[in-house]
């Protein structure tokens, strides 16, 4: 008569005790970098109907099984560690991570990266950190597209130079000035084997809205007889707006034309004195949007920005992480570049991955392929450089389920105790 309340306060017990365990789990766990509680579900059993006279189905259930054990992917408190490879997630996501052999790639919230003696990116356990490395020659940019790889970064190495392909100036020209006033900005870039030229751009005015214009580097730099060696020339003209209207290049230079078609201008340098490879340079007057670098407006000629895409050689001393995952190095004399790209990884589901230990998940199917891509892009958090994130483990509410469940464990054992006195004194009945 009893022996069903036996099984259902077993259950009962049981179900509890998965309970405690999953809780003692999070406790034990507040204080690892990254970690996500779990939280649990209970379901009841098959319920086994009996007869009667009721109208509605007579059912007595059978008990409770644990129904879920979910990771709760709620945000962690970020805390500044004051370490260059210490990384956070803010938002939605998970770093790569690939180990060797057939560990294959796992995904982990903990950031807490750093070098190896190869100058891998590395979690503590050795898994390498995957992202972008190639570097675009043009724009200096890390192309994040393809496969990600291990992402090494040997600090204190010497860094070979990156000769300069590009460089910009955002300039006005007076439209007040005089016929034949001139101004002049000068550009520092680098040639092939990381040495400065200073190239200086002279504009002179011809006319109304009408500049001429020179590209020159000291003669000396290129082993010329005179004091100053032309790369390019030409002319251009404003419109009534002050934008530009026309560029025409004098040869053997390419580029310049008519609004709103203008190309880039482009030119070589000669063979440097020094013995470096001679250098193409774009001179970048329209950006991705048609919008000219060149303005001709009734204000002072000046120039208020310049960049350019060359650097000199030079030892990593420093790394830092930006928002999008860009690893920047600082080497030589303050000069900075991108030199990786953590790569994040977000799933459909990432309630469906597996736990694998070490701060690590791992695939299945019921979360779904991982979207790989870079931070701050298609759903993916961003990043916060130098901090880490912390559990996710609210001591209070885990108490709080800890006195649930005991009392849920304690009242299951009475229903044990009740049954056994009941079928004792069922036994009892023949005497």
């Amino acid at each position: 008569m009893a022996v069903g309340s036996f099984s259902a306060g077993l259950s009962g017990l049981n179900a509890n005790s998965v309970y405690l365990s999953v809780i003692g789990n999070n406790l034990a766990n507040i204080n690892t970098i990254g970690f996500k509680s779990s939280s649990v579900t209970f379901m009841d059993l098959v319920s086994q109907t009996v007869g009667g006279s009721s109208g509605n189905p007579m059912q007595v259930g059978l008990g409770v099984v644990t129904g879920s054990i979910s990771p709760v992917f709620s945000q962690g408190a970020i805390e500044n560690t004051r370490e260059a490879t210490n990384v956070a997630i803010q938002g939605n996501g998970f770093f790569v991570v690939r180990g060797d052999g057939a560990s294959g790639e796992a995904y982990t919230r903990a950031g807490n990266f750093s070098f190896n003696n190869e100058g891998a990116l590395v979690t503590p356990d050795g898994f390498r950190v995957q992202g972008y490395t190639e570097v675009d020659p043009a724009s200096g940019e890390i192309i994040a597209n393809g496969q990600p790889t291990d992402i090494i970064v040997p600090p204190g190495v010497l860094r070979e130079p990156v000769a300069t392909s590009q460089f910009r100036t955002l300039t006005n020209l007076d439209a007040d000035a005089a016929n034949l006033d001139t101004f002049s900005t000068a550009v520092q870039i680098y040639d092939s084997l990381g040495n400065s030229h200073v190239m200086t751009v002279e504009y002179e005015k011809t006319g109304t809205g009408a500049w001429d214009f020179e590209v020159t580097v000291p003669g000396s730099d290129v082993a010329s007889t005179f004091s100053t060696f032309v790369l390019a020339s030409g002319a251009l003209t404003f419109d009534a707006m002050g934008q530009v209207d026309t560029v025409t290049v004098t040869g053997p230079a390419t580029g310049g034309g008519t609004a709103p078609t203008l190309a880039d201008v482009q030119f070589t340098t000669p063979v440097w004195a020094n013995g470096a490879a001679a250098s193409t340079l774009t001179w970048d007057l329209v950006d991705a949007n048609n919008a000219a670098s060149l303005t001709g407006f009734a204000d002072p000629s000046s120039t208020s920005s310049k960049s350019q895409n060359g650097a000199a050689a030079g030892m990593i001393d420093n790394i830092s992480i930006g928002a999008d995952g860009s690893i920047v190095a600082t080497f030589g004399a303050g000069q900075t570049i991108a030199v990786g790209q953590l790569a994040l990884a977000s799933f459909n589901n990432p309630k469906g991955l597996v736990k694998l230990g070490s701060n690590r998940f791992g695939e299945s199917q019921a979360a779904g392929i991982p979207n790989v891509g870079v931070a701050g892009t298609g759903g993916r958090g961003t990043l916060i450089g130098s901090a880490l994130e912390q559990s996710n483990v609210d001591i209070a509410q885990e108490f709080t389920q800890m006195i649930l469940a005991q009392r849920g464990y304690q009242a299951n054992s009475k229903t044990i105790t009740v049954s056994d006195e009941l079928l004792v004194d069922t036994l009892n009945l023949k005497r």
